[in-house]
């Protein structure tokens, strides 16, 4: 992606981040009655600096597929609810243990630990909440399916589970592969799916884009592990080398800094060549890709 592609991608990424923050605030003008503490602490999280990638992932999906960011916004504003109550329950001392987060102090160091287990919860259900607004109900249905399997004991909260549990052990490539398939890929390939199911797209549509969120969130993790090793908190928004202080399995252990990079551009490339099938309407999608190859943070 050349310079002036960078900027386009990056403008049109930022124009779609204000329009999801924007929805998101209506979404969490909470009545007088509920526990103010308790909105203050999930304002926080879900409104600290974030990529929402997840959201955009959504949209780009839809008009993928025919339709429009109107239609599927619902969707955009519960994956990226779910996003932000994953990481701070994997900030959580008995989890991650880490104090920045999106560069400001994690929730339960900017709150309590009661609070931010709290918060989370919350998320995780104003997410439910949120999807089932969208129109028709068949379409709300099956969303809401998608999303909770994506985040559920075979998805995101699975991968957690086995990512704590082969911290300080010899892995495999497999294994690390088979982690970050549900920890970090089953949200962006829900995102996706969620986004095709909102434009009522066809089987074939939804395969290519599964497909491409497999590739890409593998590809994502890599750089992740990546930008653990050599990025900066101001960068990152978060603690670099916390990977390394808690024994967690990464690509760059395993395979080495320089093949690590050649399978991120590898699956990237596979990731881009899914959308074979579709036209100009996915190029921010294939933009996004490219991207996440050479993003910094």
């Amino acid at each position: 992606m050349d310079a002036q592609q960078v900027d386009v991608f990056l403008q049109q990424a930022a124009e779609a981040r204000k329009v999801v923050e924007t929805h998101l605030e209506n979404l969490c003008r909470f009545p007088t009655d509920c526990p103010e503490l308790l909105q203050d602490a999930v304002r926080y999280s879900l409104f600290a600096p974030g990529k929402r990638l997840r959201p955009l992932l959504v949209l780009s999906a839809a008009e993928a597929c025919g339709s429009s960011r109107e239609v599927a916004m619902p969707a955009a504003c519960a994956v990226e609810m779910i996003h932000t109550y994953s990481l701070i329950h994997d900030d959580l001392p008995a989890m991650d243990d880490d104090e920045l987060r999106r560069g400001l102090p994690t929730c339960h160091i900017a709150f309590d630990e009661a609070t931010a287990i709290l918060a989370g919860d919350g998320l995780l259900t104003l997410a439910f909440e949120t999807i089932a607004k969208l129109e028709p109900a068949h379409v709300a249905v099956s969303c809401c399916r998608e999303l909770a399997v994506a985040a559920g004991v075979c998805g995101m909260v699975g991968g957690q589970s086995d990512d704590l549990g082969a911290e300080h052990v010899d892995g495999t490539l497999d294994l690390l592969e088979k982690i970050h398939r549900r920890k970090t890929g089953a949200l962006l390939v829900g995102a996706l799916r969620m986004g095709a199911l909102t434009a009522q797209a066809s089987s074939e549509q939804i395969d290519a884009l599964t497909t491409y969120g497999q590739k890409l969130g593998l590809a994502f993790q890599i750089v992740d592990d990546l930008l653990d090793l050599h990025g900066d908190s101001t960068t990152l928004g978060k603690n670099p080398g916390q990977d390394a202080s808690h024994g967690k399995l990464t690509f760059p252990a395993l395979l080495g800094e320089q093949e690590s990079r050649r399978r991120a551009e590898e699956l990237i490339s596979e990731a881009i060549g899914a959308l074979r099938g579709f036209g100009s309407e996915a190029e921010p999608l294939r933009s996004l890709a490219t991207y996440v190859l050479d993003r910094n943070h």
